[in-house]
Formats: structure tokens, sequence, C-alpha cells
């Protein structure tokens, strides 16, 4: 094949700006019907089934995926197999989407008499809404597309480009509607950095580390000693009452030295290099807010307390470990 090298950055940006014109236009169709089909779906009390078959079918599990992850149980069949035995997994209470650009392909032909057979609630996402499926549907998502990006107007391009906006569309208008929470999309996204982002607190990390912690009148030998064998390069200072009254940390140590010489440093105690009132960050905070004051503030620890009293450290390497960085 004889590759053309010209107007390869054209043809992209006219691609962008014909699926992007599509969607632009696709927004016509968000009327009453949509509210319609948000409703019966969350009223609903089995779930939404999507089916499709070719391109139309990529682009069905992808809505699934998204449905599920915000609250919507969703499952996919495609529709050749519908036919051969997945029919089974339809139930009276569900809701079915059956995506097709056509809305006239064999398979959907076979398949829709089948489906409404099952009494469910039928949803076409077509781009044709005077076919086959459309007539035969309870309600109509508009997927309409004029032109396929590509010249010969053949692969589905502008086509499956709407039907994934309208099954976002679709998603996040049921994720409004249910009042769907981050806590509620952290219980669906326990792995990976996004579900410990939305899940892990502070109480979660903090009590793997030993305490460092000094009284207010400690030497600087004691207080480099605590700093080295607790490995945090940093110490809290307590009161008498066993309170925070400050933090000591590497920089502190070495703004010390700049500004004492060898005989004074023997006469120091840790109310004279600490910190006093440093940031700390209560034990039911979420780790990511430790990490928002760290990175704001350019620090790499945080004293954790509750009622000013000392429970333990997060380090920034902490949350490096979790993935949160």
């Amino acid at each position: 094949m004889k590759l053309v090298k010209k107007n390869i950055q054209s043809t992209a940006r006219n691609v962008l700006l014909a699926e992007s014109e599509a969607i632009r236009l696709a927004i016509d169709g968000i009327d009453d019907q949509f509210e319609q089909i948000v409703h019966t779906i969350l009223q609903s009390s089995g779930r939404v089934v999507i089916t499709g078959i070719g391109k139309s079918a990529i682009i069905g599990q992808k809505i699934v995926a998204t449905l599920n992850s915000t609250g919507t149980p969703a499952l996919f069949m495609h529709a050749a197999d519908a036919i051969h035995g997945d029919l089974g997994m339809i139930q009276a209470n569900d809701v079915v989407i059956c995506i097709s650009k056509s809305g006239n392909t064999p398979e959907i032909k076979v398949l829709v008499p089948l489906l409404k057979r099952t009494g469910v609630q039928l949803i076409a996402l077509v781009s044709q809404t005077n076919s086959y499926l459309s007539v035969q549907a309870d309600f109509v998502l508009k997927a309409y597309a004029e032109h396929e990006a590509d010249p010969l107007n053949l692969v589905p391009t502008t086509s499956t480009t709407v039907a994934l906006a309208l099954g976002d569309a679709l998603a996040v208008s049921l994720l409004n509607a249910r009042g769907f929470t981050s806590q509620d999309f952290a219980r669906f996204h326990p792995g990976g950095s996004l579900g410990k982002k939305l899940y892990l607190k502070v109480s979660d990390i903090y009590p793997n580390h030993e305490i460092p912690t000094v009284s207010l009148l400690a030497t600087v030998h004691e207080v480099i000693l605590e700093m080295t064998s607790k490995r945090l390069g940093a110490t809290a200072v307590a009161d008498e009452n066993g309170q925070l009254a400050g933090i000591i940390t590497d920089g502190d140590l070495r703004r010390m030295l700049n500004r004492f010489n060898s005989l004074q440093l023997d006469q120091l105690r840790a109310r004279d290099i600490m910190t006093p009132s440093p940031l700390c960050i209560n034990p039911d905070d979420y780790a990511i807010e430790a990490l928002k004051i760290m990175q704001e503030r350019s620090i790499t620890q945080l004293i954790v307390t509750l009622d000013n009293q000392i429970k333990g450290f997060v380090h920034l390497h902490d949350l490096l470990k979790e993935g949160l960085v």
C-alpha cells in the first residue's frame, strides 16, 4: 500500500471537528424523552442491559462500565450471542438499551421481538430515528450522525463517538439523580490510586511509625538522638502535660548551626530551636488532604494530633508508597 503523508494534520483536525460538531448537534436531542428514560431506569428494580453488535457492542461495554462505577447496575449482552442462549440473562424488570447506527441490521431485527416478549422496557440508542429499532422501542436516544469522519463515510467514527457521549450523559444524569457521592464512588473503586484518594485516611498510615517526641527541656544531643533513632527527619516537642508544643525538623537543626556557635549549643534546649504551633492533621482526615498540605507548604511530614495530643507522624514517603503522588 502506498503511504500518503500529505495533509495528515488537516485530516486529524477534520475528524475532531466532525465528531465535536456531531456531539454539539446531539444536545438538541436531549428532551423530555431523555428525562423519561432517566426516570424509567431509576424506577426499575432490575439492571440496565446494553446490547449491540460490531463497534456498537464495544461502545456498549464502555457504557456498562461507566454505569456500574457510578451506581447503576448494568451488564452487557452481545446481540449475536443473545439469540444463542444469552437472552436468558434478561429479567422482566430490566431495562434494555440497544445500540445500533442503522437500527435495521439483521441481528437487531431478530433480537427486538424476543426482547419485547420478555416485557422489558426497550431503549433504542440509534442514529436513524425512522428505523425498525426506533419504531419498536419504548424510548429513543437520538445519536444522529450525518456523516462518518472518514472520507468514504464507512468507518464507524462519528456515530460511535456520539453514542458514547450520550452514554456518558445518561450515566452522569443518573449519578446526579441518585445523589451519588465521592464516598459512593470510593466503594466501587477501592483499588489503585484513585480509590485510595477517596477512602485512605491518615489513621490508616500513622500507626506504622514510632512517635519521635522530646520534652521542652531536651538537650540538642537528645533531640538528635531521637530524630536519628525514629528516622522521620523530625521530632515532636511535648509540654509538661504531654500536649504538642512544637516540632523540630532537619531544617531547624541546620538553622540552629548557622545561628549559634559550638559553646552555645550545649546550653540550648528543644524549646529554643523548635517551630512552635506546627501544622497538624487529624487521624480522621483523608490522606490526600495531608498530601495537599505538604505540597502547599513544601514540607515532608505532619504531626497527627487529636485534641492537641500527639498521636504520630505521617510522612511524604508514606503517601508516595500508597501511590497518592
